[in-house]
């Protein structure tokens, strides 16, 4: 796990040593231009078999028995049970206690949360765009581990970055109606538009419910068109994919 390939990134925290966490890049695969190469997302126009075969290739390299349970993400605050024999699958966040088995999730902007406890006996994973966010998916996904929450440990990955995502005024008033600390989150933009940072807004979340431990790293998708997709960038673009499991 440390010598990954293609730039993949690996979560910098203090996450036990049974842990395994990883977040693609756009590199490693074989689909081609605009989903050039390492798309793993079915739902985005790409050559069905490229994604598969991307599939392939993300578990042989990640040394995995089998395939994660790809969620079918709908920027909800659903949480998936992976112990469960039939997963739920319309959802946007996912826990197990069972060795082995990945959480999922994908992004190209939206903020991916990876969460472990301090036990590594439980892992879960987030897919937090705004309104996933808003709606509670990071509390949520905390409440189904079923830990104390100054046990759990939360590592945010990739995502737009706080000069890029600008949001109308109707996102700004949401959020901080519901937390009046998320007005530092924002920043005026002379088209009466805001910048929002994505990254604060989920520390604040997580703060709110009393996870402290939480690591970041803080990279801006849209801006790094190398390494990261980005939906805001080209609306025709493939997915990452961040997973967590037990070993």
């Amino acid at each position: 796990m440390n010598n990954l390939p293609y730039n993949w990134l690996i979560p910098n925290w203090d996450a036990p040593q049974n842990i395994r966490a990883v977040t693609t890049t756009r590199q490693g695969g074989v689909s081609l231009p605009p989903f050039d190469s390492m798309n793993l997302g079915d739902h985005v126009n790409d050559d069905a078999d490229a994604v598969q075969r991307n599939r392939e290739i993300l578990i042989h390299t990640l040394g995995l028995p089998e395939q994660p349970v790809w969620l079918n993400q709908i920027h909800s605050n659903l949480v998936s049970n992976l112990d469960d024999p039939q997963p739920l699958i319309d959802a946007d966040a996912a826990f197990t206690t069972q060795k082995n088995k990945a959480c999922v999730v994908m992004t190209a902007d939206c903020l991916p949360v990876l969460f472990c406890n301090t036990q590594g006996t439980v892992v879960a994973a987030s897919h937090a765009g705004w309104r996933g966010l808003h709606a509670g998916i990071l509390e949520k996904t905390v409440e189904a581990m079923h830990e104390l929450p100054e046990q759990i440990m939360a590592w945010l990955g990739p995502a737009i970055g706080v000069d890029a995502f600008e949001v109308g005024e109707e996102v700004r008033e949401a959020f901080i109606s519901a937390q009046t600390q998320a007005e530092q989150a924002f920043k005026p933009k002379p088209n009466d538009k805001w910048l929002a940072d994505i990254y604060t807004l989920a520390q604040l979340r997580l703060e709110a419910i009393g996870v402290k431990q939480i690591y970041s790293g803080g990279e801006c998708t849209y801006s790094d068109a190398e390494r990261f997709y980005s939906y805001r960038r080209n609306p025709s673009t493939g997915r990452m994919a961040s997973l967590i499991w037990i070993e």
